[in-house]
Protein backbone atom coordinates (compact mmCIF):
# COMPACT_ATOMS: atom_id res chain seq x y z
CA UNK A 1 0.00 0.00 0.00
CA UNK A 2 1.38 3.43 -0.97
CA UNK A 3 1.73 5.76 2.05
CA UNK A 4 0.03 9.17 1.98
CA UNK A 5 2.05 12.00 0.42
CA UNK A 6 2.65 13.60 3.81
CA UNK A 7 3.95 10.36 5.40
CA UNK A 8 7.75 9.85 5.33
CA UNK A 9 9.04 6.64 3.79
CA UNK A 10 12.04 4.50 4.72
CA UNK A 11 14.27 2.91 2.05
CA UNK A 12 16.04 0.59 4.48
CA UNK A 13 18.76 3.14 5.20
CA UNK A 14 17.31 6.65 5.26
CA UNK A 15 13.97 8.35 5.95
CA UNK A 16 12.67 10.49 3.08
CA UNK A 17 12.20 13.49 5.38
CA UNK A 18 15.61 13.28 7.09
CA UNK A 19 16.95 16.56 5.70
CA UNK A 20 13.93 18.54 6.92
CA UNK A 21 13.48 16.56 10.16
CA UNK A 22 16.87 17.42 11.62
CA UNK A 23 18.07 16.82 15.17
CA UNK A 24 18.90 19.98 17.09
CA UNK A 25 19.80 20.20 20.77
CA UNK A 26 19.11 23.68 22.14
CA UNK A 27 19.57 25.54 25.41
CA UNK A 28 16.88 24.93 28.04
CA UNK A 29 13.67 26.90 27.62
CA UNK A 30 11.62 27.83 30.71
CA UNK A 31 8.49 27.65 28.52
CA UNK A 32 8.72 23.88 28.06
CA UNK A 33 6.68 23.01 31.19
CA UNK A 34 3.86 25.31 30.04
CA UNK A 35 3.86 23.69 26.61
CA UNK A 36 3.55 20.30 28.28
CA UNK A 37 0.67 21.40 30.50
CA UNK A 38 -1.27 22.87 27.58
CA UNK A 39 -0.84 19.77 25.43
CA UNK A 40 -1.56 17.39 28.30
CA UNK A 41 -4.83 19.23 28.94
CA UNK A 42 -5.79 18.95 25.26
CA UNK A 43 -4.98 15.24 25.22
CA UNK A 44 -6.82 14.57 28.47
CA UNK A 45 -9.90 16.41 27.21
CA UNK A 46 -9.82 14.62 23.84
CA UNK A 47 -9.44 11.13 25.30
CA UNK A 48 -11.53 11.49 28.48
CA UNK A 49 -10.23 8.19 29.86
CA UNK A 50 -10.80 7.57 33.54
CA UNK A 51 -7.63 6.31 35.21
CA UNK A 52 -5.30 7.52 32.44
CA UNK A 53 -1.99 9.02 33.57
CA UNK A 54 0.08 11.61 31.70
CA UNK A 55 3.68 12.50 32.53
CA UNK A 56 6.13 15.03 31.13
CA UNK A 57 9.39 13.14 30.60
CA UNK A 58 12.48 13.32 28.43
CA UNK A 59 14.97 16.15 28.57
CA UNK A 60 12.46 19.01 28.30
CA UNK A 61 11.06 17.83 31.66
CA UNK A 62 14.39 18.43 33.44
CA UNK A 63 14.93 22.09 34.43
CA UNK A 64 18.16 23.50 33.04
CA UNK A 65 18.86 20.58 30.69
CA UNK A 66 19.67 21.17 27.01
CA UNK A 67 17.27 19.24 24.79
CA UNK A 68 15.68 18.80 21.42
CA UNK A 69 12.79 21.31 21.57
CA UNK A 70 10.19 18.54 21.42
CA UNK A 71 7.86 17.87 24.36
CA UNK A 72 7.84 14.16 25.22
CA UNK A 73 4.59 13.03 26.83
CA UNK A 74 4.17 9.65 28.49
CA UNK A 75 0.60 8.35 28.19
CA UNK A 76 -0.24 5.45 30.51
CA UNK A 77 -3.69 3.98 29.85
CA UNK A 78 -5.46 2.09 32.63
CA UNK A 79 -5.04 -1.70 32.65
CA UNK A 80 -7.26 -3.45 30.12
CA UNK A 81 -7.85 -0.38 27.96
CA UNK A 82 -7.89 -0.95 24.17
CA UNK A 83 -4.97 1.15 22.95
CA UNK A 84 -6.32 1.28 19.38
CA UNK A 85 -9.01 3.62 20.69
CA UNK A 86 -6.29 6.24 21.22
CA UNK A 87 -5.41 6.57 17.55
CA UNK A 88 -8.33 8.54 16.10
CA UNK A 89 -8.53 11.17 18.92
CA UNK A 90 -4.78 11.79 18.82
CA UNK A 91 -4.78 12.03 15.03
CA UNK A 92 -7.59 14.58 15.35
CA UNK A 93 -5.20 16.65 17.51
CA UNK A 94 -2.66 16.65 14.67
CA UNK A 95 -0.53 13.65 15.63
CA UNK A 96 0.85 11.09 13.20
CA UNK A 97 0.78 7.49 14.43
CA UNK A 98 3.81 5.30 13.70
CA UNK A 99 1.90 2.25 12.51
CA UNK A 100 5.04 0.33 11.54
CA UNK A 101 6.64 0.58 14.97
CA UNK A 102 8.51 -2.72 15.51
CA UNK A 103 7.96 -2.43 19.28
CA UNK A 104 4.52 -3.98 19.63
CA UNK A 105 4.26 -3.28 23.37
CA UNK A 106 4.13 0.49 22.93
CA UNK A 107 2.76 3.16 20.60
CA UNK A 108 4.37 6.35 19.31
CA UNK A 109 2.76 9.54 17.95
CA UNK A 110 4.44 12.66 16.53
CA UNK A 111 3.07 16.18 16.03
CA UNK A 112 4.58 18.61 13.52
CA UNK A 113 6.86 16.17 11.72
CA UNK A 114 7.83 17.24 8.18
CA UNK A 115 6.52 17.19 5.54
CA UNK A 116 3.13 17.54 7.25
CA UNK A 117 4.47 20.13 9.71
CA UNK A 118 7.38 22.55 9.90
CA UNK A 119 9.13 20.69 12.70
CA UNK A 120 8.39 18.27 15.53
CA UNK A 121 6.74 19.88 18.54
CA UNK A 122 5.41 16.95 20.62
CA UNK A 123 5.81 13.20 20.96
CA UNK A 124 3.31 10.94 22.72
CA UNK A 125 4.64 7.60 23.97
CA UNK A 126 2.05 5.02 25.03
CA UNK A 127 3.22 2.18 27.26
CA UNK A 128 2.31 0.22 30.36
CA UNK A 129 2.91 1.53 33.87
CA UNK A 130 5.56 -1.16 34.37
CA UNK A 131 7.51 -0.22 31.24
CA UNK A 132 7.43 3.46 32.20
CA UNK A 133 9.39 2.92 35.40
CA UNK A 134 12.87 3.33 33.92
CA UNK A 135 11.91 6.48 32.00
CA UNK A 136 10.54 8.20 35.10
CA UNK A 137 13.48 7.01 37.20
CA UNK A 138 15.88 8.51 34.65
CA UNK A 139 13.97 11.81 34.61
CA UNK A 140 13.81 12.08 38.39
CA UNK A 141 17.49 11.23 38.76
CA UNK A 142 18.53 13.96 36.31
CA UNK A 143 16.32 16.47 38.11
CA UNK A 144 18.25 15.80 41.32
CA UNK A 145 21.78 15.19 39.99
CA UNK A 146 23.01 18.17 37.94
CA UNK A 147 26.40 16.57 37.33
CA UNK A 148 24.77 13.66 35.49
CA UNK A 149 22.44 16.06 33.65
CA UNK A 150 25.48 18.06 32.47
CA UNK A 151 27.22 14.91 31.20
CA UNK A 152 24.07 13.81 29.40
CA UNK A 153 23.73 17.25 27.77
CA UNK A 154 27.35 17.13 26.61
CA UNK A 155 26.87 13.74 24.95
CA UNK A 156 23.61 14.82 23.29
CA UNK A 157 25.11 17.99 21.83
CA UNK A 158 28.02 16.02 20.41
CA UNK A 159 25.72 13.41 18.87
CA UNK A 160 23.41 16.04 17.39
CA UNK A 161 26.39 17.64 15.65
CA UNK A 162 27.62 14.27 14.35
CA UNK A 163 24.26 12.80 13.30
CA UNK A 164 21.86 15.68 12.54
CA UNK A 165 19.78 13.59 10.10
CA UNK A 166 20.20 10.09 11.61
CA UNK A 167 17.85 9.60 14.55
CA UNK A 168 18.80 5.97 15.03
CA UNK A 169 22.51 6.83 15.34
CA UNK A 170 21.68 9.69 17.70
CA UNK A 171 19.60 7.43 19.96
CA UNK A 172 22.06 4.53 19.83
CA UNK A 173 24.92 6.88 20.65
CA UNK A 174 23.31 7.74 23.98
CA UNK A 175 23.18 4.13 25.13
CA UNK A 176 26.43 4.17 27.09
CA UNK A 177 25.79 7.35 29.07
CA UNK A 178 22.12 6.45 29.63
CA UNK A 179 23.10 3.01 30.90
CA UNK A 180 25.64 4.47 33.30
CA UNK A 181 23.21 7.05 34.67
CA UNK A 182 20.40 4.51 34.97
CA UNK A 183 22.76 2.19 36.83
CA UNK A 184 23.49 4.87 39.41
CA UNK A 185 19.82 5.82 39.64
CA UNK A 186 18.71 2.20 40.10
CA UNK A 187 21.35 1.57 42.76
CA UNK A 188 20.22 4.65 44.66
CA UNK A 189 16.59 3.55 44.43
CA UNK A 190 17.38 0.08 45.73
CA UNK A 191 19.25 1.59 48.66
CA UNK A 192 16.24 3.79 49.38
CA UNK A 193 13.79 0.88 49.42
CA UNK A 194 13.76 -0.69 45.99
CA UNK A 195 11.90 -0.27 42.74
CA UNK A 196 9.63 -2.73 41.00
CA UNK A 197 8.31 -3.28 37.50
CA UNK A 198 9.49 -2.58 34.01
CA UNK A 199 11.34 -4.29 31.22
CA UNK A 200 13.73 -2.43 28.97
CA UNK A 201 10.93 0.00 28.05
CA UNK A 202 12.54 1.24 24.84
CA UNK A 203 15.22 3.91 24.41
CA UNK A 204 15.25 6.73 26.93
CA UNK A 205 14.02 9.92 25.29
CA UNK A 206 15.41 13.44 25.22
Amino acid sequence: MTPPADEPTFDGTHWSNADSDRIEVVDPDPDWPRRYREEATAISDALAIQGMRLEHFGSTSVPGLAAKPVIDILLLPPPGYDWQRLVAPLEALGYQFWRDNPATDRMFFVKGMPPRGRGRTHHVHVMTQANAVRHLLFRDHLRNHPEDAAEYARVKRDLAERFPTDRDAYTDGKDEVVGAILGRATAAMHEAGGIQGGDEGGPVRG
